[in-house]
């Protein structure tokens, strides 16, 4: 079992579910015997969540709270977190109680067998059909920039040992994928499949869009495999329109006759043009996040916190 323990929880309009969620999970830490801490990071929240983990924070001394300046996205929250976490074994997870904290002993049970990263992977997905058809296209995006044997086990509730923290420690672009960063550290993953509890108040933060944007974005920002498409497609179209034009002259040269005017030299044209746009189009992405990269633009901007844990054990106020 991990000799100490830190939990990075990012909230987005929590204030309904984060206390519940705190004393679920403090009786299951304190049940560990190790020491612990509890990172709250306030994402841009609209309701009274920065209100709430003060509260928290003055009530339980093991917990940090983090507000940013604005919403920056899960990971870009987790990022923070993770970076001031202080112990051996860090643990992320949600702020909707639908990851069961009682399942935390099962990861770190299993991170005990020599693993470096594990993942509670769901039994059963509980989301409509455009929820699990987008987490499966961010799956598959995930696996064309790391690996095919890591993307399946991947979800939210992770734990992985405070060794791999140094891949994240000169990360600078807002655009960012703490799992994609995980395997820039270890290549030792493993899962274990932990229930997963309905949702009591409020909705899903994560819509089709964001899924898919998130996807985009780890497809582009961490993978070379949509240039290889282009690539591959320009080929193809080439091969294509070098057969067309075989087909075209040897039709002359047989019959003396050509092939029937505009209808197929429209077609002809809109099927390049349409190749052509495609590849512009992933190219453009490309030169747009090394855009963003050259702005340095920041990943989060922490506005306050309620202190923050040094590693001599004192806290200090940011």
């Amino acid at each position: 079992m991990a000799q100490s323990l830190s939990v990075v929880i990012p909230v987005y309009n929590g204030a309904a579910t984060v206390p519940a969620l705190i004393d679920r999970l403090r009786v299951v830490l304190q049940s560990l015997g190790v020491p612990y801490e509890i990172m709250l990071v306030n994402d841009g929240s609209r309701d009274a969540s920065w209100a709430t983990i003060e509260a928290l924070a003055r009530r339980y001394p093991e917990i940090t709270g983090i507000d940013l300046m604005r919403n920056y996205g899960q990971h870009n929250a987790l990022l923070c977190g993770i970076r001031h976490t202080r112990f051996d074994v860090i643990v992320t997870m949600d702020d909707d109680s639908q990851q069961p904290p009682e399942e935390i002993p099962r990861l770190l049970g299993r991170l005990d067998e020599g693993y470096d990263v594990v993942y509670g992977t769901p039994v059963q997905e509980q989301h409509g059909l455009w929820r699990n058809l987008s987490s499966r296209l961010a799956k598959a995006a995930l696996g064309a920039a790391t690996s095919a044997t890591v993307a399946p086990m991947v979800s939210a509730f992770r734990a992985f040992r405070a060794s791999v923290k140094p891949a994240f420690a000169e990360y600078r672009s807002p655009l960012l994928s703490i799992d994609v960063l995980l395997t820039w550290a270890t290549t030792s993953f493993a899962a274990v499949e932990v229930r997963r509890e309905p949702r009591r108040e409020g909705v899903s933060n994560y819509r089709f869009r964001s899924l898919v944007r998130h996807a985009m974005n780890m497809m582009t920002g961490y993978s070379v495999r949509p240039l290889q498409v282009a690539t591959m497609i320009g080929f193809v179209f080439t091969l294509f329109g070098l057969l067309v034009l075989a087909f075209v002259l040897g039709r002359y040269l047989l019959s003396g006759t050509t092939v029937a005017g505009f209808p197929f030299l429209a077609s002809i044209i809109a099927i390049f043009s349409g190749a052509q746009l495609f590849a512009l189009g992933i190219i453009g992405e490309y030169l747009g996040r090394m855009h963003l990269r050259t702005m340095e633009r920041p990943a989060y901007i922490v506005r306050a916190a309620t202190s923050l844990p040094t590693h001599d054990g004192s806290r200090s106020a940011v």
